[in-house]
């Protein structure tokens, strides 16, 4: 790999003054190509080796992200609060840390295993009850009539959305 480094003053037009940052150009000797650029707001003192070793990490950052969406749940939330969002949140680090470890316990002899196929083999192997349709729609219909009860206790405080009244679609 091949990398530029200069430091450079940027100002935002806010603040008042300029920033000094680092500028990182790097690209690899092999593919010349593809050339990558960073700024950063590290130490003076960081080593170039150091920030171009870190500009280089993004992709398993993104990586990892892709992993926790599709296969821990990571964008399936629905919470309404600071704390139910966190809650959410360390579930899927939990479920994230142990996909990991089961990457790492089983390497040697599967290197490839995503965590995908980390989550099919669980659906495979954990015991789980079969459910029938009519159990489904059961369920379906008890958060249906609790959805709507939210619904209604939330026009009995406020009234119907837009100032209509309920029922005769005229306006106060």
């Amino acid at each position: 790999m091949e990398a530029l480094h200069r430091r450079v003053w940027l100002w935002d037009g806010r603040e008042e003054r300029a920033r000094c940052w680092h500028a990182l150009v790097t690209r690899e000797v092999d593919q010349p190509g593809v050339i990558k650029y960073a700024m950063s707001n590290a130490p003076v003192s960081t080593p170039v080796a150091r920030l171009a070793q870190t500009q280089r990490q993004r992709f398993w950052i993104e990586r990892a992200f892709q992993d926790a969406k599709q296969d821990a749940g990571l964008d399936e939330y629905q919470a309404r609060g600071w704390k139910a969002w966190h809650n959410h949140m360390a579930l899927v680090m939990m479920a994230m840390l142990f996909i990991l470890q089961e990457r790492q316990k089983h390497g040697q002899t599967h290197p490839l295993m995503s965590s995908t196929d980390i989550k099919i083999l669980l659906t495979q192997v954990l015991p789980r009850r079969d459910i029938t349709t009519e159990e489904v729609v059961r369920q379906m219909e008890i958060r249906h009539r609790q959805r709507q009860a939210s619904i209604d206790a939330a026009y009995a405080r406020k009234g119907p959305p837009g100032g209509l009244l309920a029922g005769n679609g005229q306006s106060d």
